[in-house]
């Protein structure tokens, strides 16, 4: 089902680090407009339920809302200015985020087709911890991993070795 390709390693790795600790039981509010990972997390048997692609900067409607057993967000924290207020405005007890990290060997993710696509955080993982303790969260497991493409060229080739991507667990403190 999932090859070690980009973005099927990425989608692996984050099924199986869920799957360790959210059982399919458990409703989920997935940050996020439905989208491969989300079908995926359906297809894997998980209760999902997206929000609605508002901005969660300055609506938190459907975090106040939710009644889901947990909150996942993957790839998403570093599209926002106020992480800390998101996290702080969940409800959920439990919570499973993966961000990208942030790569001394290239700049920050800009799109530039679209104005929203871009990252006004790529975190380092003691940030990201900082982030979630003054926000109330206890991380219980996390994970960095690599997630290599195909390309030809330095940067590509480090993307081999340097961890992308930052995975975390964590429970309501």
């Amino acid at each position: 089902m999932y090859e070690n390709t980009y973005p099927s390693k990425r989608f692996r790795i984050t099924i199986q680090f869920l799957k360790s600790h959210i059982t399919p039981e458990e409703s989920i509010l997935d940050l996020g407009v439905p989208n491969p990972l989300s079908k995926l997390m359906l297809k894997e048997g998980y209760k999902v339920e997206n929000t609605n692609g508002e901005d969660l900067d300055t609506d938190h409607r459907s975090l106040l809302n939710s009644e889901a057993d947990v909150v996942t967000a993957f790839e998403i924290f570093e599209h926002l200015l106020s992480p800390f207020e998101v996290l702080r405005s969940i409800k959920s007890k439990k919570l499973v985020l993966s961000v990208p990290l942030r790569l001394w060997f290239a700049s920050a993710y800009q799109s530039k087709t679209d104005p929203r696509d871009r990252h006004f955080h790529e975190f380092e993982t003691w940030q990201l911890d900082w982030l979630l303790e003054k926000s109330g969260w206890k991380i219980k497991d996390s994970k960095t991993f690599t997630n290599p493409t195909k390309k030809i060229g330095l940067r590509p080739l480090l993307r081999w070795f340097v961890p992308r991507y930052y995975i975390v667990y964590a429970e309501r403190a």
